[in-house]
């Protein structure tokens, strides 16, 4: 049996660039800055809702509406590096991260970013 651990001569998934360790902290810290940005408005829109909360119902309400959000930011955010091309093209398109805060990323990986978050515009078209 071979190992398949990722080595710089061989990658396990063979359309998968690797990624330096300038690019990663570069990813990194576009993905936590978006993820930031986004649990802010949660916070802001939960300060919301709790103070308009009249009835017992509007409890469920919030509490459904947290959830909704936690599912949606959880399946969004995957940290994995094979799927991390595809969350910053998301961000991209969701204008949750513009293409500066990508700045010294190849641009190979640019290039894919970019095309997964114009697929995202034309599939929403």
């Amino acid at each position: 049996m071979t190992n398949q651990s990722a080595t710089p001569e061989r990658y396990p998934y063979q359309n998968e660039p690797i990624w330096s360790r300038s690019e990663k902290a570069i990813a990194r810290r576009a993905f936590d800055a978006a993820l930031k940005r986004e649990l802010h408005e949660v916070m802001q829109e939960t300060k919301k809702m709790a103070s308009q909360i009249n009835e017992p119902d509007d409890l469920w309400d919030l509490e459904q509406y947290l959830t909704e959000r936690r599912k949606g930011i959880n399946r969004k955010y995957d940290p994995r590096g094979s799927r991390l091309k595809d969350v910053l093209g998301r961000l991209l398109y969701e204008n949750r991260l513009g293409e500066d805060d990508l700045r010294g990323l190849r641009e190979e990986k640019m290039k894919s970013i970019r095309s997964f978050a114009q697929f995202l515009r034309h599939d929403a078209a």
